[in-house]
């Protein structure tokens, strides 16, 4: 079975709906203002131009164990050929994708890398590309799934889709979507409020598609007014590659100073913003 990889399909429709908002965006800015706003998008867009070319080398590479698993260890193999296993296929991803997700804030090792993300000042369609170069642990995540008879290209080919999506949740000129479709997906609105720095929206609203797994897991928050976007901390720099690995470098920093073991794990595996006696910290 051959997939077709959605995003390189939907770019030229992508990039007309980023240039699109941009001319929009630009009517109500002037000077430094619209200045800002350029660069920052143009940040953006290089940030996910070269990632998307370490994630298909990644991908490239992990598909490897990922076919062994499927063709030598996994007890069936699913065929995927009615709209019930293609169904569940995205169901257990979506999931795995708010795994991920979840850990990429929670988890400082993984937000050293997430945080470029979030490092924008605003959210739109721009932002969806500024996505982390090192993402060893998002292709980590679905090792289930070739475990359970998943073919490995179908599972990179259902998470392409949920990118593809990304496009769409980064709207901000989007409002509000239906009641009813804001029961079950993620919106626009659901977005921002996981991009804002204010208290209550920290670490809130980490779904794909599926909002339901917020609901079920206790982070999820409604939109209450518009949020601040960007990061709890001053962004040190706006150079491409500084912007990926300025936070892995206060995470060394942070490593070294470390009196034990324990300490060392906790700066590496606990929250962002973990100082020894803290029980937690803030992770945007």
């Amino acid at each position: 079975m051959k997939f077709k990889d959605p995003i390189k399909r939907g770019l030229p429709a992508i990039s007309l709906i980023l240039v699109a908002e941009a001319l929009d965006a630009l009517q109500d800015q002037k000077g430094d203002e619209r200045k800002r706003y350029l660069k920052d998008t143009a940040t953006s867009v290089a940030q996910g131009l070269i990632g998307l070319g370490f994630s298909s080398a990644l991908r490239a590479l992990m598909t490897i164990p990922y076919t062994y698993l499927y063709e030598h260890v996994a007890p069936s193999k699913r065929k995927l050929q009615s709209p019930r296993d293609w169904l569940i296929l995205f169901i257990a991803v979506d999931f795995l994708v708010y795994v991920y997700h979840r850990n990429a804030h929670e988890r400082r090792l993984l937000w050293a890398g997430h945080q470029v993300h979030h490092s924008s000042d605003y959210v739109n369609v721009s932002t969806a590309f500024r996505r982390k170069w090192s993402q060893w642990f998002e292709k980590l995540v679905w090792a289930p799934l070739p475990l359970l008879g998943y073919p490995p290209q179908a599972v990179f080919y259902m998470h392409a889709y949920h990118l593809v999506y990304g496009v769409f949740a980064h709207m901000d000129k989007i409002e509000r979507m239906p009641r009813w479709f804001e029961k079950v997906f993620v919106s626009p609105s659901h977005h921002r409020v996981h991009h804002g720095v204010e208290p209550k929206y920290l670490d809130k609203n980490y779904g794909s598609i599926l909002i339901i797994w917020d609901k079920l897991f206790g982070t999820f928050q409604e939109e209450e007014e518009r949020p601040t976007y960007g990061l709890t901390k001053p962004v040190p720099t706006e150079n491409v590659v500084g912007l990926q690995t300025f936070e892995f470098k206060d995470l060394w920093r942070d490593v070294r100073k470390a009196r034990n073991a324990r300490e060392r794990v906790k700066y590496l595996f606990g929250p962002p913003g973990w100082e020894p006696g803290d029980a937690a910290g803030p992770a945007a």
